[in-house]
C-alpha cells in the first residue's frame, strides 16, 4: 500500500465524517418559535455542540488539505 492510497483512505473517511457531523448539528433556525420570541428560551450553548463544531472544523481542514495534496500530484512519482 502506497502513501497515496493511505491518504486517499483518510480523505474518504474525513469526507464521510464531515457528512455525519454536519448532520449531527442542531438546527440553527428559529422556525415558528421566532415569531413570539420563544426561540430565546432554548438557546444555551452546550459543550456537546462545541465539540461537534471543533470536530467538524478539524475534519474539514484535513479534507481540504488532502484534496490539495492529492489533486496537485505532489506525491505521484513520475
Amino acid at each position: 500500500m502506497t502513501i497515496v492510497q493511505v491518504l486517499q483512505i483518510i480523505w474518504s473517511l474525513s469526507a464521510v465524517g464531515i457528512i455525519v457531523f454536519v448532520l449531527l448539528h442542531s438546527p440553527k433556525g428559529d422556525g415558528i418559535g421566532g415569531i413570539g420570541g420563544q426561540a430565546q428560551l432554548f438557546t444555551s450553548t452546550k459543550s456537546a455542540e462545541t465539540a461537534i463544531n471543533r470536530i467538524t472544523w478539524g475534519l474539514s481542514i484535513v479534507f481540504l488539505g488532502l484534496t490539495l495534496i492529492l489533486s496537485a500530484g505532489w506525491l505521484d512519482p513520475k
